[in-house]
């Protein structure tokens, strides 16, 4: 593999079917490697083309339902790239597919490498320029250090988005013009894959399409799900929500003193009460990654920089256990590393990403135009007259 040193920029707008074939004529190379990876695992498990064409098509109708606009901007890439429709949802839904093959090949219980990630909230209160930080590590397969970009979207019918994500899918971690930002971690319990929901990528992609918080964050908590998932979703003004979610049932884990940090098993106490976390046997490094990162950050509250979060981003405790991890032998044999750390300010329009910052600590910052609305006085308190 060949040590990449930023990640591609790649802009795009216009209707959907124009920013997908924007997109697919600037990263086809990149999209066409991610497509070979996944479908290589995936005949490697022994899953038929035909059996994965009718787990895709399945998702097809999923997507189409909850926005045909994600098919046509699917299209868009599909046809840059001289690839078929099918390609580029198996990138859009790959956590799902990879994880339904699996399965179907060797029972429910049988394990996949997953997406172990960090993710971190610092407050504005507790940070020493009084602005939001949002940041994550993101755990995957070392390889897709070479199929990841960062994709810019201007639109006309909503605010623009900035978003890291794996080439040809259409949102990971990001934020919008409005100042709303996403990250997600990968969870797992006993009630995923009962049901057929959205892939998190698209509804990724909605949370960053909506001006208003609220239906952001409608988005993640309205939407139904194949499986768990983590999705942290917050606001430039210092409003900042953890949702832990299962299929079906969404629990709410919100800062503390101005500092939230969330790895790959469940915080809140209701839903470790109503479900079973299936994730922390296969990743059990998750247990201390947030704790490692609160450590080294607490000493900093009221005062945090964009420093101290990737220090404590960087921390290389029980390495390649780690919370900044470099390239290992996962425990399902691939190769896993911590691909990117990405860190966001968007009260400045900044996101800056480092692919596998634990061998290639070089940042390469990026740029939004910001269209934030005024958070406006705080509320008064009024009292009758007697």
């Amino acid at each position: 593999m060949t040590l990449p040193l930023s990640c591609p920029f790649v802009e795009v707008s216009g209707t959907p079917f124009e920013c997908g074939q924007q997109y697919g004529e600037q990263a086809a190379d990149r999209i066409l490697k991610g497509i070979d990876h996944y479908k290589h695992q995936l005949h490697a498990s022994g899953l038929a083309d035909e059996d994965l064409a009718e787990m895709i098509e399945r998702f097809a109708g999923a997507v189409e339902a909850y926005g045909s606009q994600y098919i046509e901007e699917m299209r868009g890439i599909a046809k840059a790239v001289n690839t078929n429709l099918s390609a580029i949802l198996l990138l859009n839904a790959r956590t799902e597919i990879l994880k339904l093959a699996r399965r179907r090949q060797h029972g429910q219980d049988d394990f996949i490498q997953s997406d172990e990630c960090t993710g971190v909230f610092v407050m504005p209160s507790a940070t020493r320029d009084g602005k939001f930080i949002h940041a994550q590590n993101w755990d995957w397969k070392a390889e897709c250090a070479e199929t990841s970009v960062v994709l810019k979207i201007t639109r006309k019918d909503g605010p623009d988005i900035i978003t890291f994500t794996e080439a040809g899918g259409l949102a990971r971690t990001g934020f919008n013009a409005a100042g709303i930002t996403i990250s997600g971690n990968y969870l797992e319990t006993d009630r995923d894959y009962r049901e057929l929901g959205v892939p998190l990528a698209i509804i990724r992609r909605k949370v960053l399409e909506q001006t208003h918080l609220a239906l952001s964050m409608q988005a993640v908590y309205g939407t139904r799900k194949s499986a768990s998932n983590n999705i942290m979703v917050g606001h430039a003004h210092g409003i900042a929500i953890d949702f832990e979610c299962a299929p079906d049932e969404t629990f709410l884990v919100y800062p503390d003193r101005g500092l939230l940090v969330h790895a790959n098993h469940f915080q809140s106490q209701v839903a470790l009460a109503k479900l079973l976390d299936k994730g922390v046997v296969n990743m059990p490094d998750s247990l201390y990654r947030d704790l490692r990162v609160r450590g080294l950050i607490e000493p900093h509250l009221g005062k945090v920089t964009v420093n101290h979060v990737k220090d404590a981003l960087f921390d290389n405790f029980e390495a390649p256990w780690s919370v900044c991890r470099p390239p290992r032998q996962s425990l399902s044999s691939n190769q896993s590393a911590t691909v990117a750390m990405i860190v966001m300010v968007p009260a400045e329009g900044r996101m800056e990403v480092a692919l596998l910052p634990a061998i290639n600590p070089h940042f390469t910052s990026y740029d939004l135009d910001m269209r934030i609305a005024s958070a406006g006085p705080p509320a008064q308190a009024q009292t009758d007259a007697a």
